[in-house]
């Protein structure tokens, strides 16, 4: 086998995060977002002795399960997956595979709980970003998504599925303004134009909208009359803010270099198991606010009575769960590296009215060793990556009888638990949040 040669394979197994695995003779071959029960025609990318790897070319035969997706963007857009699989077969794909990291990494003799849907399949998303571009070299202005496989190109998106249609009415809109406006968009290669992205972000209890738009400083560009179009607009939601930001960045992210309100305010309010969470235009929160409810609600079942004691909420971020948990405990502390996350902790808990929390900026293993009241309870929330070495070794030290781990990437949660089984822990219980239906990730707590 031969890196670029192009064979027709059937998917036998899959393993996290949805790569499809075929055999060729002795040789395993994995191809990403490759359905069980599929034949797909595959490119050879990478080959090795015993391992090769593929990108599809062709999906020649979809497994029998499969369904028409409801996008009509599905096989362009680069967001969605899994839209041509029913939910229950993403979620027993989720389940076997996050099980299978745990098998072979010899995790076992726990309770598996099983899976928790997200309550919404459709229209769960509270944050969308759409970037402006074109989709062919040279070709008209684009706002929409980034086509699958492809970084430059931008397709134009009016009918996304995963947001609540508000989004795709504004979208237009805003497409249609700069189009008539001839306003040029930043150009990834050579670093010239203006348009650069549109976020859009929503609050589900309290249905706000607050839309910021990023440009660069390349020009000037006076977007009032842009806010009255979109306050005329009959919506479901109730625009409570327009930004407008300024990102001179090369990289291809969000960047806040300064902002400016051009309507209403910089924020939005989420109400989630009864407290309040203000979330600004920057702000980290969890996509899926009711899908977030039903990880948090995990948390607090898993915390138990703590009303006697400690409980340290370690990359505490925003600190949502801290101030879920400190309703049930005596007295909490969380601890974030990111700056701009605890301030913005800090003020939901005057928000909230709530006086048994201390947030602590800093590396998590650094700051562990200045917190003078032990824990009784340890909460791990850590970023993609996992646990560093150092900061796992000094969280096993503490020698708490209670750890909830609550991971976004069970790869490296595994990693984690691998390590903690070594110095004497054991797996109790675990169960599976999905928080992003038609992708491949999933929450384990």
């Amino acid at each position: 086998m031969k890196r670029g040669q192009i064979l027709e394979l059937f998917i036998e197994d899959t393993k996290y995060p949805s790569i499809g695995i075929a055999k060729v003779g002795d040789k395993t071959v994995e191809i990403k977002n490759a359905l069980l029960g599929s034949k797909v025609l595959v490119r050879i990318t990478k080959s090795k002795k015993d391992k090769a790897e593929g990108k599809i070319l062709e999906v020649l035969q979809y497994p029998e399960d499969a369904i028409e997706p409801l996008c009509p963007h599905f096989e362009e857009c680069g967001g969605c997956t899994h839209q041509h699989i029913p939910y229950e077969f993403q979620l027993r794909q989720k389940e076997r595979e996050v099980l299978k990291l745990f098998t072979e990494a010899n995790i076992d003799g726990f309770e598996y709980e099983g899976i928790e849907k997200s309550p919404l399949e459709f229209e769960y998303r509270n944050k969308m970003e759409f970037t402006f571009g074109n989709l062919t070299k040279d070709g008209e202005m684009t706002l929409g998504m980034h086509q699958a496989g492809k970084f430059y190109n931008i397709i134009p998106i009016d009918q996304c599925k995963i947001a609540d249609n508000d989004y795709n009415i504004l979208l237009k809109v805003v497409s249609d303004y700069c189009k008539r406006n001839e306003l040029p968009f930043y150009n990834k290669m050579n670093h010239e134009g203006y348009l650069r992205y549109l976020v859009i972000r929503k609050s589900f209890r309290r249905k706000e909208l607050l839309v910021n738009i990023i440009t660069t400083s390349q020009m000037e560009h006076d977007f009032s009359e842009l806010v009255d179009e979109l306050l005329k607009l009959e919506l479901n939601n109730k625009l409570v803010g327009f930004i407008h930001t300024r990102n001179d960045s090369l990289s291809d992210t969000v960047k806040n270099e300064g902002y400016d309100v051009l309507y209403g305010g910089d924020y939005i309010v989420e109400e989630i198991l009864g407290l309040q969470f203000k979330i600004s235009a920057f702000s980290f929160f969890q996509t899926n606010s009711l899908g977030a409810e039903k990880l948090y609600s995990v948390v607090q079942e898993y915390l138990g009575n703590a009303k006697r004691k400690v409980v340290y909420d370690l990359y505490c971020g925003t600190g949502t769960i801290t101030q879920i948990v400190s309703r049930k405990a005596e007295k909490v502390y969380g601890i974030e590296l990111v700056k701009e996350a605890i301030e913005a902790a800090r003020e939901n808990v005057k928000l909230n009215n709530i006086d048994n929390i201390q947030f602590i900026v800093g590396d998590v293993g650094e700051k562990l060793k200045e917190i003078k009241d032990k824990p009784d309870i340890i909460i791990i929330d850590p970023p993609r990556p996992g646990v560093g070495p150092k900061a796992l070794q000094q969280i096993i030290d503490f020698g708490v009888s209670q750890m909830i781990y609550v991971s976004c990437n069970p790869k490296t949660l595994v990693e984690n638990l691998k390590a903690m089984k070594k110095a004497g822990y054991k797996v109790g219980r675990m169960r599976l949040v999905d928080m992003f239906p038609h992708t491949v990730h999933v929450e384990c707590v």
